[in-house]
């Protein structure tokens, strides 16, 4: 019975953080899209230079990319830091205070709904194993052998950048002049309406709130830097 609950909480634990990385593939994605999209619209407004357009848009996918890279491979590996120091830690007080220990993992089995016996027997077989990975899993959340990885991370939020990026940037310089504009405004709005209702699907989220969001975001933010383009190139800047 114990090893069913443990598997069970183990792949309950997986899904979890399967979840949570298309999650965050999906939302950098879409920071991919929104942020050159509103750049190369932008200098579309300014100016009709495809090589300007092209370098725009490099320069701010990599730019991007990098960022957030940057950016996921910091954050994550303080968790994985603070992850290391609280296993550490429990190593610790399981050598100095084992009996502590035990009883405190039998409270907590008592919490999930054991009767205070089963609690203390699971918590010893439990201890005998493997204590360490018991109050891990059980006290912690966390699971020894899936230490988060900063470099999965930091690589995972560089792709998914990268090809939210990828799609306004051949959209305003693949079309001929007079249809990079509104190509690349359907294109973004339309790759925004299936993240939103990507995120939406993942979070459980109701669908037309979600998708509509990520449109009005997207469509403002390019009205906007083509508004400024455009006044900027009239007034020669």
């Amino acid at each position: 019975m114990s090893d069913e609950g443990n598997h069970h909480e183990a792949h309950n634990g997986d899904l979890a953080t399967r979840l949570n990385w298309l999650r965050a593939a999906v939302l950098g994605a879409n920071d991919g899209v929104v942020s050159t999209a509103g750049l190369v619209v932008g200098v579309a407004g300014a100016t009709g230079s495809r090589s300007a357009l092209l370098t725009a848009g490099l320069a701010g996918l990599l730019a991007g990319s990098l960022s957030m890279a940057a950016g996921e491979y910091v954050s994550v590996s303080t968790q994985r830091d603070s992850e290391k120091a609280a296993l550490a830690q429990e190593e610790r007080e399981l050598e100095t205070e084992p009996a502590a220990e035990l009883a405190e993992l039998a409270d907590l089995l008592e919490g999930r709904g054991l009767t205070p016996e089963l609690a203390l027997e699971v918590a010893e077989q439990y201890t005998e194993r493997d204590a360490l990975r018991a109050h891990a899993r059980i006290e912690l959340g966390i699971d020894p052998d899936e230490l988060t990885n900063p470099w999965h991370a930091a690589g995972a939020s560089f792709l998914a950048f990268t090809a939210g990026a990828l799609l306004p940037l051949l959209a305003i310089v693949l079309p001929p002049t007079a249809l990079r504009v509104p190509v690349t405004f359907v294109s973004v709005l339309l790759a925004l309406a299936f993240a939103g209702w990507g995120s939406a699907r993942l979070g459980s989220a109701p669908v037309r709130p979600a998708v509509l969001r990520n449109m009005g975001g997207g469509a403002l933010a390019m009205a906007v830097t083509y508004a400024a383009g455009t006044l900027l190139g009239a007034a020669g800047v």
